[in-house]
């Protein structure tokens, strides 16, 4: 049978989906709204032995009964994770060419979508304290902090480590200077990971906080086919 992709999500659905995709990995995650979820976009069969497997785009997933109304073990978030990732098709007529990623990164979190295709769900990772990180940062190009400048590390790193996978990386944030979380992440990156640096096509500042999820895909494409246009 025909399965939902990302982008036809809302409500409950969508929620779920974000959550399971969350950073730091979220203890409240429903087994009910998951299960809805994994009904609204696959195929499941309750087996006699009370697993559940879930079936979706030639991708299977086998899912041991909770005794809890939450998804409780890390393990489980990540088999869900990685099975819905594996399973999520392009829309028709898109091809590798849209696999770029898109940071979206200010002090408070940073938002990794995979694809810049309208509906794209993000990847959510936070900072341990979020109002505590870059703010009294005095040169992005150093790294040394002192008791009131947390190492970046802790909040780049998972980053750095998402960003792994191969494709062209295109990085949104808010502010200038020492006040751009998105600049000193690019400046770490070049320190600690110039092989993901070496994959930066652009660094834009946007205005995040009043735009749609849609809309910054739509800015992302918009830049990524001016790139392909104008090589130099």
């Amino acid at each position: 049978m025909p399965t939902k992709s990302v982008a036809q999500l809302s409500g409950a659905h969508l929620r779920a989906h974000r959550t399971i995709f969350q950073h730091p990995i979220s203890h409240n995650l429903n087994w009910r709204e998951v299960h809805e979820l994994l009904r609204a976009i696959a195929t499941v069969a309750e087996e006699p032995n009370g697993n559940l497997t879930v079936r979706r785009n030639g991708q299977t997933l086998v899912l041991e009964p909770t005794r809890t109304k939450d998804v409780a073990s890390p393990e489980m978030v990540m088999r869900l994770r990685h099975f819905l990732e594996k399973s999520e098709l392009p829309e028709p007529g898109q091809g590798a060419e849209t696999l770029h990623w898109l940071v979206v990164i200010d002090h408070q979190s940073a938002e990794l979508y995979r694809s810049t295709l309208s509906g794209a769900v993000p990847d959510n990772l936070l900072p341990h304290e979020p109002d505590k990180f870059f703010r009294h940062a005095h040169n992005s190009r150093d790294f040394s902090r002192g008791q009131d400048k947390p190492d970046p590390n802790s909040f780049f790193g998972p980053i750095a480590a998402a960003l792994e996978a191969p494709g062209p990386i295109l990085m949104f944030g808010t502010g200038t200077g020492t006040g751009s979380e998105m600049e000193q992440f690019a400046d770490w990156l070049k320190v600690n990971r110039p092989g993901i640096a070496a994959r930066v096509i652009g660094c834009l500042t946007v205005d995040s906080h009043h735009m749609t999820e849609n809309e910054l895909l739509a800015k992302a494409r918009d830049h990524l086919a001016g790139t392909r246009g104008n090589p130099e």
